[in-house]
Protein backbone atom coordinates (compact mmCIF):
# COMPACT_ATOMS: atom_id res chain seq x y z
CA UNK A 1 0.00 0.00 0.00
CA UNK A 2 1.25 3.07 -0.93
CA UNK A 3 2.44 5.17 2.63
CA UNK A 4 1.48 9.07 1.35
CA UNK A 5 -2.17 7.03 0.36
CA UNK A 6 -2.68 5.39 4.11
CA UNK A 7 -1.50 8.20 6.17
CA UNK A 8 -4.12 10.56 4.34
CA UNK A 9 -6.73 8.29 5.00
CA UNK A 10 -6.35 7.79 8.19
CA UNK A 11 -5.41 11.59 9.41
CA UNK A 12 -7.92 14.11 10.88
CA UNK A 13 -6.55 16.91 8.45
CA UNK A 14 -7.98 15.62 5.84
CA UNK A 15 -11.87 16.57 5.95
CA UNK A 16 -12.21 18.40 3.24
CA UNK A 17 -13.65 21.87 5.04
CA UNK A 18 -13.18 22.81 8.68
CA UNK A 19 -15.74 21.12 10.77
CA UNK A 20 -16.26 23.93 13.09
CA UNK A 21 -16.32 26.64 11.10
CA UNK A 22 -19.03 24.90 8.76
CA UNK A 23 -21.20 23.40 11.45
CA UNK A 24 -21.36 26.82 13.53
CA UNK A 25 -22.19 28.77 10.17
CA UNK A 26 -24.89 25.96 8.98
CA UNK A 27 -26.41 25.53 12.29
CA UNK A 28 -26.93 29.57 12.19
CA UNK A 29 -28.29 29.48 9.03
CA UNK A 30 -30.83 26.91 10.43
CA UNK A 31 -31.93 29.34 13.47
CA UNK A 32 -32.28 31.84 11.07
CA UNK A 33 -34.80 30.92 9.14
CA UNK A 34 -36.63 28.86 11.95
CA UNK A 35 -36.71 32.70 13.92
CA UNK A 36 -37.30 34.49 10.25
CA UNK A 37 -40.03 31.90 9.65
CA UNK A 38 -42.03 33.15 13.07
CA UNK A 39 -40.91 36.76 13.40
CA UNK A 40 -41.83 37.50 9.80
CA UNK A 41 -45.33 35.75 10.22
CA UNK A 42 -47.32 38.82 10.87
CA UNK A 43 -45.46 41.70 8.83
CA UNK A 44 -45.82 39.23 5.62
CA UNK A 45 -49.21 38.32 6.62
CA UNK A 46 -50.03 41.85 6.30
CA UNK A 47 -47.71 43.23 3.35
CA UNK A 48 -48.52 40.21 1.08
CA UNK A 49 -51.14 38.72 2.87
CA UNK A 50 -49.22 35.76 3.28
CA UNK A 51 -47.70 34.55 6.51
CA UNK A 52 -45.37 32.69 4.30
CA UNK A 53 -44.23 34.88 1.65
CA UNK A 54 -41.08 36.29 3.61
CA UNK A 55 -40.13 32.89 4.75
CA UNK A 56 -40.16 31.75 1.33
CA UNK A 57 -38.00 34.38 0.29
CA UNK A 58 -35.70 33.76 2.99
CA UNK A 59 -35.27 30.28 1.93
CA UNK A 60 -34.51 30.99 -1.38
CA UNK A 61 -32.29 33.85 -0.51
CA UNK A 62 -30.61 31.01 1.81
CA UNK A 63 -30.26 28.37 -0.86
CA UNK A 64 -28.73 31.36 -3.55
CA UNK A 65 -26.24 31.94 -0.19
CA UNK A 66 -25.16 28.49 0.42
CA UNK A 67 -24.42 28.09 -4.22
CA UNK A 68 -22.60 30.99 -3.78
CA UNK A 69 -20.47 29.77 -0.89
CA UNK A 70 -19.99 26.47 -2.70
CA UNK A 71 -19.14 28.01 -5.53
CA UNK A 72 -16.44 30.54 -4.07
CA UNK A 73 -14.69 27.75 -2.14
CA UNK A 74 -13.62 26.47 -5.26
CA UNK A 75 -11.85 30.10 -5.62
CA UNK A 76 -8.11 29.77 -4.68
CA UNK A 77 -7.00 32.59 -2.34
CA UNK A 78 -4.34 33.92 -4.63
CA UNK A 79 -6.73 34.90 -6.83
CA UNK A 80 -8.70 37.47 -4.66
CA UNK A 81 -5.01 38.96 -4.39
CA UNK A 82 -4.39 39.21 -7.46
CA UNK A 83 -7.67 41.46 -7.85
CA UNK A 84 -7.35 43.41 -4.89
CA UNK A 85 -7.38 46.89 -6.64
CA UNK A 86 -10.00 45.66 -9.31
CA UNK A 87 -12.40 45.32 -6.13
CA UNK A 88 -11.74 48.77 -4.36
CA UNK A 89 -12.53 50.22 -8.04
CA UNK A 90 -15.84 48.16 -7.70
CA UNK A 91 -16.10 49.18 -4.36
CA UNK A 92 -16.15 53.17 -5.30
CA UNK A 93 -18.37 52.25 -8.35
CA UNK A 94 -21.07 50.93 -6.17
CA UNK A 95 -20.94 53.34 -3.39
CA UNK A 96 -21.19 56.27 -6.32
CA UNK A 97 -23.83 54.47 -8.31
CA UNK A 98 -26.31 54.39 -4.85
CA UNK A 99 -25.54 57.79 -5.10
CA UNK A 100 -27.28 58.82 -8.75
CA UNK A 101 -30.92 59.73 -9.14
CA UNK A 102 -32.55 57.24 -10.92
CA UNK A 103 -30.39 54.34 -9.43
CA UNK A 104 -30.73 54.45 -6.08
CA UNK A 105 -33.64 53.15 -4.46
CA UNK A 106 -34.24 55.31 -0.98
CA UNK A 107 -36.37 53.16 2.20
CA UNK A 108 -36.99 54.18 5.37
CA UNK A 109 -34.80 57.86 4.50
CA UNK A 110 -31.99 55.99 3.35
CA UNK A 111 -30.65 55.31 -0.17
CA UNK A 112 -29.00 52.15 0.11
CA UNK A 113 -29.88 50.01 -2.56
CA UNK A 114 -29.40 49.10 -6.02
CA UNK A 115 -32.60 48.73 -8.26
CA UNK A 116 -32.04 45.97 -10.94
CA UNK A 117 -35.42 44.67 -11.45
CA UNK A 118 -35.57 41.44 -10.30
CA UNK A 119 -33.41 42.05 -7.20
CA UNK A 120 -31.63 44.53 -5.36
CA UNK A 121 -28.46 45.03 -4.58
CA UNK A 122 -26.92 46.80 -0.92
CA UNK A 123 -23.52 47.69 -2.09
CA UNK A 124 -22.58 48.84 1.91
CA UNK A 125 -22.98 44.88 2.32
CA UNK A 126 -19.93 43.80 -0.83
CA UNK A 127 -18.23 47.13 0.08
CA UNK A 128 -17.22 45.35 3.67
CA UNK A 129 -16.07 42.10 1.42
CA UNK A 130 -14.32 44.50 -0.63
CA UNK A 131 -12.11 46.45 1.46
CA UNK A 132 -11.03 43.63 3.31
CA UNK A 133 -9.48 41.91 0.47
CA UNK A 134 -8.02 45.36 -0.24
CA UNK A 135 -6.63 46.49 2.55
CA UNK A 136 -4.91 42.49 3.32
CA UNK A 137 -3.38 42.55 -0.10
CA UNK A 138 -2.04 46.27 0.53
CA UNK A 139 -0.91 44.79 3.92
CA UNK A 140 1.60 42.21 1.94
CA UNK A 141 2.34 44.32 -0.83
CA UNK A 142 3.38 48.08 1.41
CA UNK A 143 4.52 46.02 4.60
CA UNK A 144 8.02 47.90 4.79
CA UNK A 145 6.24 51.20 3.82
CA UNK A 146 3.41 50.53 6.53
CA UNK A 147 5.99 49.76 9.27
CA UNK A 148 8.35 52.49 8.97
CA UNK A 149 6.56 55.58 8.03
CA UNK A 150 3.28 56.95 9.38
CA UNK A 151 2.79 58.09 5.49
CA UNK A 152 2.01 54.20 4.20
CA UNK A 153 0.32 53.45 7.21
CA UNK A 154 -2.33 56.46 6.12
CA UNK A 155 -2.82 55.69 2.25
CA UNK A 156 -4.73 52.93 2.63
CA UNK A 157 -6.93 54.89 5.65
CA UNK A 158 -7.27 57.79 3.25
CA UNK A 159 -9.49 55.61 0.70
CA UNK A 160 -11.48 53.44 3.62
CA UNK A 161 -12.15 57.67 4.54
CA UNK A 162 -13.24 58.29 1.56
CA UNK A 163 -15.36 55.38 1.29
CA UNK A 164 -16.75 56.58 4.88
CA UNK A 165 -17.93 59.72 3.52
CA UNK A 166 -19.89 57.93 0.69
CA UNK A 167 -20.88 55.67 3.00
CA UNK A 168 -22.28 58.28 5.49
CA UNK A 169 -24.16 60.00 2.12
CA UNK A 170 -26.42 57.18 2.03
CA UNK A 171 -26.61 57.58 4.81
CA UNK A 172 -25.00 53.57 6.52
CA UNK A 173 -23.45 54.89 9.59
CA UNK A 174 -23.35 51.04 11.06
CA UNK A 175 -21.69 49.99 7.90
CA UNK A 176 -18.66 52.81 8.46
CA UNK A 177 -18.26 51.44 11.78
CA UNK A 178 -18.26 48.17 10.44
CA UNK A 179 -15.73 49.19 8.21
CA UNK A 180 -13.60 51.35 9.81
CA UNK A 181 -12.85 49.06 12.95
CA UNK A 182 -12.47 45.99 10.64
CA UNK A 183 -9.71 47.60 8.51
CA UNK A 184 -8.05 49.05 11.87
CA UNK A 185 -8.38 45.94 13.50
CA UNK A 186 -6.55 43.82 10.96
CA UNK A 187 -3.89 46.72 10.20
CA UNK A 188 -3.25 46.21 14.30
CA UNK A 189 -3.12 42.53 13.89
CA UNK A 190 -0.85 42.19 10.63
CA UNK A 191 1.58 44.02 13.72
CA UNK A 192 2.02 47.44 12.68
CA UNK A 193 3.55 49.27 15.39
CA UNK A 194 1.67 50.93 17.93
CA UNK A 195 3.72 54.39 17.50
CA UNK A 196 1.93 54.83 14.15
CA UNK A 197 -1.64 53.11 15.05
CA UNK A 198 -2.39 55.34 18.04
CA UNK A 199 -2.40 58.63 16.44
CA UNK A 200 -4.48 57.18 13.81
CA UNK A 201 -7.04 55.89 15.87
CA UNK A 202 -7.40 58.52 18.35
CA UNK A 203 -8.43 60.60 15.02
CA UNK A 204 -10.84 58.13 13.62
CA UNK A 205 -12.58 58.20 16.92
CA UNK A 206 -12.86 61.45 17.17
CA UNK A 207 -14.20 61.68 14.14
CA UNK A 208 -16.85 59.34 14.63
CA UNK A 209 -18.00 61.11 17.83
CA UNK A 210 -18.15 64.01 15.65
CA UNK A 211 -19.99 62.59 12.55
CA UNK A 212 -22.54 60.32 15.40
CA UNK A 213 -23.63 63.93 16.67
CA UNK A 214 -23.89 65.57 13.91
CA UNK A 215 -27.00 64.59 11.88
CA UNK A 216 -30.07 65.24 14.62
CA UNK A 217 -31.55 62.08 14.42
CA UNK A 218 -28.25 60.58 15.48
CA UNK A 219 -27.87 62.42 18.49
CA UNK A 220 -31.58 61.46 19.30
CA UNK A 221 -30.23 58.26 18.89
CA UNK A 222 -27.63 58.52 21.31
CA UNK A 223 -29.37 60.28 23.61
CA UNK A 224 -32.51 57.93 24.08
CA UNK A 225 -30.14 55.07 23.98
CA UNK A 226 -28.26 56.38 27.44
CA UNK A 227 -31.86 56.94 28.50
CA UNK A 228 -34.76 54.56 26.84
CA UNK A 229 -37.39 54.48 29.02
CA UNK A 230 -37.00 58.44 29.00
CA UNK A 231 -37.71 58.46 25.59
CA UNK A 232 -40.36 54.95 25.53
CA UNK A 233 -42.87 56.41 22.72
CA UNK A 234 -40.27 58.22 20.24
CA UNK A 235 -36.80 58.26 20.12
CA UNK A 236 -36.38 55.02 22.50
CA UNK A 237 -39.36 53.03 21.14
CA UNK A 238 -37.34 50.40 19.30
CA UNK A 239 -35.15 49.74 22.55
CA UNK A 240 -37.78 49.79 25.13
CA UNK A 241 -39.83 47.64 23.42
CA UNK A 242 -36.68 45.26 22.59
CA UNK A 243 -35.78 45.03 26.27
CA UNK A 244 -39.79 44.45 27.05
CA UNK A 245 -38.67 41.24 24.73
CA UNK A 246 -36.03 39.70 26.67
CA UNK A 247 -37.81 40.28 30.43
CA UNK A 248 -40.72 38.60 28.89
CA UNK A 249 -38.37 35.48 27.44
CA UNK A 250 -37.20 34.96 30.82
CA UNK A 251 -34.20 31.95 30.74
CA UNK A 252 -36.69 29.41 28.33
CA UNK A 253 -38.46 31.16 26.80
CA UNK A 254 -42.21 31.47 25.86
CA UNK A 255 -41.72 29.06 22.55
CA UNK A 256 -41.63 29.51 19.16
CA UNK A 257 -44.14 31.44 17.80
CA UNK A 258 -45.71 32.39 20.70
CA UNK A 259 -43.87 36.33 20.66
CA UNK A 260 -45.81 39.55 21.51
CA UNK A 261 -43.79 41.50 20.82
CA UNK A 262 -43.40 40.91 16.93
CA UNK A 263 -47.51 41.84 16.53
CA UNK A 264 -46.24 45.35 15.56
CA UNK A 265 -44.87 46.09 18.89
CA UNK A 266 -41.24 46.29 17.87
CA UNK A 267 -40.39 47.42 14.33
CA UNK A 268 -37.79 45.68 12.13
CA UNK A 269 -38.67 42.38 13.97
CA UNK A 270 -37.52 40.16 11.52
CA UNK A 271 -34.25 42.23 10.21
CA UNK A 272 -32.39 44.79 13.23
CA UNK A 273 -33.71 42.72 15.87
CA UNK A 274 -34.41 39.44 15.41
CA UNK A 275 -32.40 38.77 18.15
CA UNK A 276 -34.78 40.27 20.65
CA UNK A 277 -37.22 37.98 19.42
CA UNK A 278 -35.27 35.20 19.18
CA UNK A 279 -34.81 36.22 22.95
CA UNK A 280 -38.14 36.09 23.74
CA UNK A 281 -39.19 32.80 22.28
CA UNK A 282 -36.13 30.76 22.79
CA UNK A 283 -34.59 32.37 26.53
CA UNK A 284 -31.83 33.71 27.78
CA UNK A 285 -30.87 30.03 27.10
CA UNK A 286 -31.25 30.35 23.57
CA UNK A 287 -29.77 34.34 23.06
CA UNK A 288 -26.40 32.74 25.30
CA UNK A 289 -26.91 29.68 22.68
CA UNK A 290 -26.06 32.23 19.23
CA UNK A 291 -23.62 34.21 21.38
CA UNK A 292 -21.70 31.41 22.03
CA UNK A 293 -21.99 29.94 18.07
CA UNK A 294 -20.44 33.34 17.21
CA UNK A 295 -18.09 33.84 19.70
CA UNK A 296 -16.79 30.15 18.47
CA UNK A 297 -16.35 30.86 15.06
CA UNK A 298 -14.32 34.12 15.56
CA UNK A 299 -11.94 32.66 17.60
CA UNK A 300 -12.00 29.66 14.74
CA UNK A 301 -11.31 32.49 12.38
CA UNK A 302 -8.47 33.97 14.13
CA UNK A 303 -6.87 30.72 15.18
CA UNK A 304 -6.71 30.33 10.74
CA UNK A 305 -5.43 33.23 10.77
CA UNK A 306 -2.87 32.75 13.24
CA UNK A 307 -1.73 29.41 11.68
CA UNK A 308 -1.69 30.70 7.90
CA UNK A 309 0.74 33.76 9.31
CA UNK A 310 2.81 31.32 11.24
CA UNK A 311 2.98 29.40 7.95
CA UNK A 312 3.93 32.37 6.03
CA UNK A 313 0.60 33.43 4.22
CA UNK A 314 0.70 36.88 5.23
CA UNK A 315 -2.59 37.50 2.36
CA UNK A 316 -4.24 34.55 3.70
CA UNK A 317 -3.87 35.33 7.55
CA UNK A 318 -4.87 39.11 6.90
CA UNK A 319 -7.98 37.78 5.41
CA UNK A 320 -8.81 35.63 7.80
CA UNK A 321 -8.54 38.03 10.28
CA UNK A 322 -10.39 40.75 8.44
CA UNK A 323 -13.52 38.00 8.42
CA UNK A 324 -13.51 37.00 11.76
CA UNK A 325 -13.41 41.09 12.65
CA UNK A 326 -16.17 41.79 9.79
CA UNK A 327 -18.64 39.16 11.77
CA UNK A 328 -17.63 39.75 14.81
CA UNK A 329 -18.13 43.00 15.25
CA UNK A 330 -21.05 42.89 13.22
CA UNK A 331 -22.95 40.18 15.54
CA UNK A 332 -21.32 42.49 18.76
CA UNK A 333 -22.68 45.62 17.38
CA UNK A 334 -26.24 44.10 16.65
CA UNK A 335 -26.68 42.20 20.04
CA UNK A 336 -25.28 45.31 21.82
CA UNK A 337 -27.81 47.24 19.95
CA UNK A 338 -30.60 44.87 20.86
CA UNK A 339 -29.36 44.61 24.32
CA UNK A 340 -29.12 47.99 25.28
CA UNK A 341 -25.88 48.56 25.23
CA UNK A 342 -24.64 50.25 22.23
CA UNK A 343 -27.29 53.35 20.25
CA UNK A 344 -29.63 51.64 17.52
CA UNK A 345 -28.10 51.25 13.87
CA UNK A 346 -29.38 49.56 10.80
CA UNK A 347 -27.48 46.87 11.03
CA UNK A 348 -28.51 43.09 10.27
CA UNK A 349 -27.46 39.65 12.29
CA UNK A 350 -25.14 37.97 10.29
CA UNK A 351 -26.65 34.43 9.17
CA UNK A 352 -30.02 34.93 11.23
CA UNK A 353 -31.04 38.49 10.01
CA UNK A 354 -33.82 38.36 6.65
CA UNK A 355 -31.83 39.97 3.65
CA UNK A 356 -30.40 38.41 0.70
CA UNK A 357 -27.56 40.68 0.42
CA UNK A 358 -26.74 40.22 3.96
CA UNK A 359 -26.84 36.36 3.83
CA UNK A 360 -24.79 35.81 0.32
CA UNK A 361 -22.38 37.93 1.77
CA UNK A 362 -22.19 36.19 5.10
CA UNK A 363 -21.89 32.82 3.09
CA UNK A 364 -18.87 34.37 1.00
CA UNK A 365 -17.06 35.25 4.07
CA UNK A 366 -17.58 31.82 5.17
CA UNK A 367 -16.54 30.05 2.15
CA UNK A 368 -13.24 32.43 1.69
CA UNK A 369 -12.49 31.49 5.11
CA UNK A 370 -12.72 27.77 4.50
CA UNK A 371 -10.71 28.19 1.60
CA UNK A 372 -7.95 29.66 3.63
CA UNK A 373 -8.17 26.98 5.49
CA UNK A 374 -8.09 24.21 3.18
CA UNK A 375 -5.19 25.95 1.35
CA UNK A 376 -2.65 25.89 4.80
CA UNK A 377 -4.29 22.38 5.46
CA UNK A 378 -2.93 21.14 2.55
CA UNK A 379 0.50 22.40 2.86
CA UNK A 380 0.68 20.61 6.35
CA UNK A 381 -0.67 17.48 4.70
CA UNK A 382 2.25 17.65 1.92
CA UNK A 383 5.12 18.05 4.70
CA UNK A 384 3.49 15.54 6.65
CA UNK A 385 3.50 13.16 3.99
CA UNK A 386 6.90 14.47 2.76
CA UNK A 387 8.34 13.76 6.32
CA UNK A 388 6.63 10.36 6.27
CA UNK A 389 8.12 9.45 2.60
CA UNK A 390 11.76 10.38 3.46
CA UNK A 391 11.16 7.83 6.92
Amino acid sequence: MNPARKLKKESPLDCPVDVTVAGISLLLLMIGIVMVGSAAMEISARIYGDPFHLFIKHVVYVAISVGVAALLITVPVRSWQQIDWVLLLLSFTLLIAVLMPGVGRTVNGSTRWISLGFATIQGSEFVKLFAIVYISGYLVRRREDINESVVGFAKPLALVSLMVLLLLEQPDFGASVVIVASVMGVIFLAGVPLRHFLPIITIFVVITFVVASWKPYRLERITSFMDPWAHQFDGGYQLTQALIAFGRGEWFGLGLGNSIQKLFFLPEAHTDFMFSILAEELGAVGAIIVILAFAILVLRALLIGKRAQNQGYDFHAYLAFGIALLLGIQAVINIGVNIGLLPTKGLTLPFLSYGGNSLIISCALIAMLLRVEYECRDVVNDQVTEAKARG
